[in-house]
């Protein structure tokens, strides 16, 4: 990955997410279940279509909820819109709060993983 310095910058942050495994949800099939192990936390989230999820885990998710996954970030202001990416936090929006993870470390489709990028 590259480091912070550079990554703190458009043109960093867009080099540094090129180069990490994850994916687009809009690539997936509408009711796609992903499993998402970030480096605290187990999150399972049910696609549905435009960036909208059922998202269930963590610290805040303890029963599926509707929110909009918003993307991937480094935890700054920059973000990969739609996008879920192994190094990186996933930012996630319900009706009342946005939720940033810690950095995820697996994305997984039951069996089979997810990284498809």
């Amino acid at each position: 990955m590259t480091s912070s310095r550079s990554a703190a910058t458009l043109d960093g942050f867009a080099k540094a997410t090129d180069a990490v495994q994850g994916v687009y949800l809009r690539d997936l099939e509408p009711l796609t279940q992903l499993v998402v192990r970030t480096c605290n936390s187990e999150y399972h989230i049910l696609v549905s279509a435009d960036g909208e999820v059922l998202v269930e885990g963590g610290r805040f998710f303890d029963r599926p909820t509707p929110a909009v996954l918003e993307g991937a970030s480094l935890g700054g202001s920059f973000l990969k819109v739609g996008w879920i990416g192994v190094g990186l936090r996933m930012e996630i929006r319900d009706e009342s709060r946005r939720i940033v993870t810690s950095p995820v470390r697996h994305i997984d489709t039951g069996s089979r993983p997810a990284v498809v990028h």
